[in-house]
């Protein structure tokens, strides 16, 4: 199964490569790389559950028909790209934004209040640095931030419809928005992608600053297919023309039938967020912070060699993941686009319990066998050169941000933290036997 893996990764990553250093693209490959993603998704469990998942298939189903059938070149010498192709991406990111916004407004009633980016900075699943900074903010900015949070989604998506300027404008906003969102925060490659739909917005007026004007160049070339169609010059009705027409409107089609249950839920008091409604995540619901936690709780793993977990001379020592909050000294970090799926993982186990995560359970086993590829998802491993430990423990803590020139900052911490409680008890690789076998889980043998 690794071996699997590693050789869809393999494929999609050179595949997704060529396209990126050539700019060039057709049906096939774009096909090929939604399905490899497709597949990865279906398996991936909770490692591949987050609602960006499902937009990133979404975002590649449609490039499949933006795209020529076979050829290669940077500009097909062909006819554009179909309009419903484009109203395609434009009606993906008029959902992601309203159905956003709409889950606020509907949800946790801070969106209401106008009090939510309060907590907002502090909160969120993997603060950066400038996150630290932008949550000391005065209230009256904050309000204001949720103020312009609720214009960007419940009413700039309609300016989609209101005509070509107001539509740039609609891809303008919608790009500074994301661009925010990128600094202030390490939401995976969530902005990233919803930028992508935005491009949607502009046409080739529009966008000729960005492409030399050099002869035989590719804006040359787009004047030129524009002259010829402004003469009234069009591409001979062939076969091949004939077939493309017939699979855009068939495509057009497609995402209107299933654009119906995403509307109703989109109108729906009762509306669900990152949802698919069909098995091949062609058209979904989007949503993200319906409700703000108010408080960061975070879990620590401890080890310890001691042979009693109970001996109060037992001395525990803490695993740091790659970016969440653990160490309060560590700075956090800057890693967008980039995903730590287990650091986010972490973050929702954290208001919840272990008997709703049991894969942390899962993850204890595999540390206290000290296996080389759990290891390798983890900043730190405090065990190093040293027997792997007898027992490890999940701890439950408070965490907030220490305030900029206090005291805990002058002591270079970052954080500050206060114990809740026990997450789960110590648990050995002997105990976790049973519960394994149990569950059909691999059990961890120490090397």
């Amino acid at each position: 199964m690794d071996s699997i893996l590693d050789n869809i990764s393999l494929v999609g990553l050179a595949t997704s490569a060529f396209v990126l250093v050539t700019g060039c693209a057709n049906m096939v490959l774009m096909a090929v790389l939604w399905a490899l993603y497709l597949s990865l998704v279906n398996v991936g469990q909770i490692w591949y559950s987050f609602g960006w998942e499902s937009q990133l298939l979404e975002t590649g189903f449609l490039a499949i028909f933006l795209c020529p059938l076979w050829t290669l070149s940077r500009l097909p010498p062909s006819t554009p790209p179909s309009g419903i192709v484009i109203w395609g991406f434009r009606w993906l990111i008029f959902r992601i934004m309203l159905g956003a916004g709409l889950i606020k407004i509907r949800g946790d009633r801070c969106w209401r209040e106008l009090t939510c980016m309060d907590y907002h900075y502090e909160t969120q699943p993997v603060p950066n640095p400038i996150a630290y900074f932008m949550h000391r903010s005065p209230w009256w900015f904050h309000q204001f931030e949720t103020l312009f949070n609720h214009f960007i989604e419940l009413v700039v998506p309609f300016f989609i419809f209101l005509g070509r300027r107001m539509c740039i404008v609609h891809g303008v906003l919608q790009i500074l928005f994301q661009v925010l969102l990128i600094i202030s925060g390490n939401l995976s490659f969530l902005n990233w992608l919803t930028i992508v739909p935005s491009i949607a917005c502009f046409d080739d007026l529009s966008l000729g600053f960005l492409f030399s004007s050099r002869r035989g160049g590719v804006k040359d070339r787009v004047v030129q297919m524009q002259a010829r169609q402004a003469a009234g010059e069009k591409p001979p009705l062939g076969y091949g023309r004939c077939i493309r027409q017939v699979v855009n409107i068939s495509f057009g089609l497609l995402i209107a039938y299933l654009s119906v249950p995403v509307v109703l839920n989109l109108l729906s008091s009762r509306q669900v967020m990152n949802t698919s409604f069909n098995p091949l995540r062609i058209v979904n619901t989007y949503g993200a912070f319906g409700s703000i936690t108010k408080e960061r709780t975070e879990v620590i793993l401890q080890g310890t060699s001691s042979p009693d977990p109970n001996d109060p001379a037992a001395v525990w020592e803490e695993y740091d993941f790659k970016c969440k909050p653990g160490d309060l000294k560590r700075r956090p970090c800057f890693i967008s686009p980039y995903h730590y799926r287990l650091d986010w993982l972490m973050w929702f186990a954290a208001f919840q319990t272990y008997e709703q995560n049991e894969w942390i359970i899962h993850l204890a086993g595999k540390l206290l066998a000290q296996e080389e590829e759990t290891l390798s998802l983890m900043a730190t491993n405090p065990f190093e050169g040293r027997a792997p430990p007898r027992w490890i423990r999940g701890e439950h803590f408070k965490y907030k941000f220490s305030r900029p020139g206090g005291t805990h900052a002058g002591e270079g911490k970052w954080w500050i933290r206060k114990r809740i409680g026990a997450y789960f008890p110590p648990v050995n690789l002997q105990g976790l036997k049973k519960f394994y076998e149990d569950r059909s889980w691999p059990y961890p043998v120490r090397d």
